[in-house]
């Protein structure tokens, strides 16, 4: 082989993943959240679920996507994991079509359609037919890159040593393993199977050889989601193991077919072609295998159970330490983007934004009462969850600054900003909670005593404050009406504090507040009303991320 030739099956391949990827963040920027929205709505019943994971992973050419997207959102909590088995097995169905696509030589249109794509890229000015014309030119890569690929391995028909290693592939354990192996190397199935026809279009492969690769590459798309699943969630990591058996199961029992029946000599006899053969046997394997798995499907969840049980002496959350419960890796394998990636981000961070705020308002909450009761016995709880706020907040900051980095989507970084600065506001109310844990050790320090007058007034600064800090976590957040209701608190407490300190000045006047005491109210009184402040500041960037979507 010769290196030009070498070169270009090389640039072939990497037009070939470009596309795809091409296709895939297109997708994504055009309809990331509503593909989110519309997996919800659908994939309660099985038959939906796989139709809709078939048709998404022919949409992007990519069920290595498809099946990503899936272990985010059982890690994300959106989906549960007997969901995610009907999304999983559409996701192997959908991936046939580009065997089919390019048995079909459909890549005569592909200059045309890369065209179209990058005139639409360049030229127009909206964002979402700018999205579609990359999911376009991806396309048209895609093709382009698989007929380079196809010029250049035509002489390897050629080399002796290339064609002995090949025959090599006869052997079903030999052929299975390569497969697997090489589309673990390159994470992607599609572009596997499009080699594998290349090859036996230049006559380098037999087609009866060639059906053991077949079965081993469905095996080898797998290894993008188990990267994926790193870090994740006991179920995520169940949902790639769904993965991995559904399609161990259909090698095993096609491996058998083939090797007893004569399987591959009536696809020969009614298909004409070796590229046309093999995206029929591609598409027999995936269809054949969910039909005889889908009466399974639970029994596959409950498997996948059995493979992975839950931790078997599970210890307390302040046992193991802190962590992050929803976040995962912002990309897979290295790899940056991909189909759902920013819908899955986006409810990962609102679930770990959620906790922290929960965190935030019980501090709130135990901190008044402590003032009140003049009880420090709370305060190491208190202090606990505050360093933990604090470690939440830096892990997320942490995590949305990379996040930005490679966020492509206007939209999306939108959003991302947004979250952003509700981390922070959710750092300062806990600050301000610890600000009044603060107050509480000095009132008994320094025996200090409120008067009755202003411990009924820091009873209403509690109430108020829970009041506000639960409204953001509401389910109605983000809503114009919802935002009114949020402004109206803040206004109340600003109104309140306002009342309290006129009042304060009436005790000193009187003499019934001591000068200690007044110092600590009146700090008091700052924190309280700093407090409203962030919440309503977290209520605007909620509202905001809500009208991004």
């Amino acid at each position: 082989m010769e290196l030009l030739e070498f070169l270009g099956l090389f640039g072939g391949l990497a037009l070939f993943l470009h596309g795809m990827q091409m296709m895939s963040s297109g997708l994504e920027a055009a309809a990331g959240n509503r593909m989110k929205s519309f997996l919800e709505r659908l994939t309660a019943n099985r038959f939906m679920g796989i139709l809709v994971g078939a048709l998404i992973t022919a949409a992007v050419q990519s069920s290595s996507a498809t099946t990503v997207m899936v272990v985010g959102f059982v890690n994300a909590g959106i989906m549960n994991l007997n969901q995610a088995v009907w999304l999983i097995m559409g996701a192997n169905v959908g991936k046939t079509t580009t065997g089919l696509l390019i048995a079909l030589d459909v890549g005569a249109l592909a200059p045309i359609v890369a065209f179209v794509g990058v005139f639409m890229m360049v030229f127009l000015k909206k964002p979402n037919l700018q999205h579609i014309g990359q999911l376009l030119a991806g396309l048209g890569i895609l093709f382009i890159g698989m007929d380079m690929m196809s010029a250049a391995m035509e002489p390897l028909r050629e080399v002796p040593a290339f064609v002995s290693m090949m025959a090599t592939l006869s052997n079903p354990f030999l052929g299975i393993a390569f497969g697997a192996l090489f589309t673990a190397l390159i994470q992607s199935s599609a572009a596997s199977v499009g080699i594998l026809q290349t090859l036996a279009a230049a006559g380098v492969v037999e087609f009866s050889g060639a059906v053991y690769v077949l079965f081993g590459q469905n095996i080898g798309t797998c290894i993008t989601a188990v990267m994926a699943s790193f870090g994740t969630s006991r179920d995520a990591k169940r949902a790639t193991c769904v993965h991995l058996l559904f399609n161990v199961i259909g090698t095993v029992i096609f491996t058998v077919v083939v090797m007893v029946f004569p399987l591959t000599e009536l696809i020969e006899s009614m298909v004409p072609g070796p590229m046309a053969q093999i995206a029929v046997m591609h598409v027999i394997f995936n269809l054949a295998t969910t039909v005889l798995l889908v009466p399974f499907g639970s029994s596959l969840a409950r498997l996948a159970a059995r493979i992975l049980p839950d931790e078997t002496a599970p210890v307390q959350e302040s046992e193991r330490g802190m962590r992050l419960a929803y976040l995962t890796p912002v990309t897979a394998g290295g790899k940056d983007g991909g189909l759902g990636v920013s819908a899955i981000v986006v409810d990962q961070l609102r679930n770990e934004l959620r906790r922290m705020l929960e965190m935030a308002r019980q501090n709130v909450d135990a901190s008044f009462k402590a003032v009140l009761e003049k009880d420090v016995a709370p305060l190491e709880r208190v202090e606990k969850r505050e360093m933990y706020i604090d470690y939440l907040n830096k892990e997320i900051s942490r995590y949305i600054s990379r996040l930005i980095a490679i966020e492509t989507n206007e939209r999306g970084s939108k959003i991302v900003s947004c979250l952003f600065a509700i981390s922070g506001n959710i750092e300062r109310i806990g600050d301000h909670a610890d600000n009044l844990a603060g107050y509480t050790k000095m009132l008994v320090q320094e025996d200090i005593t409120f008067s009755e007058f202003a411990r009924e007034e820091v009873r209403q600064m509690r109430d108020v404050s829970i009041r506000a800090v639960s409204a953001l976590l509401s389910g109605e957040a983000g809503r114009p009406e919802w935002l009114t209701q949020v402004a109206q608190l803040e206004q109340k407490i600003d109104d309140m504090t306002a009342d309290f300190r006129r009042d304060q000045l009436v005790r000193m006047r009187d003499g019934t507040c001591s000068d200690e005491a007044c110092i600590l109210y009146s700090e008091l009184l700052t924190d309280f009303e700093r407090i409203g402040d962030h919440v309503l500041n977290i209520a605007q960037e909620l509202t905001k991320a809500k009208t991004a979507l």
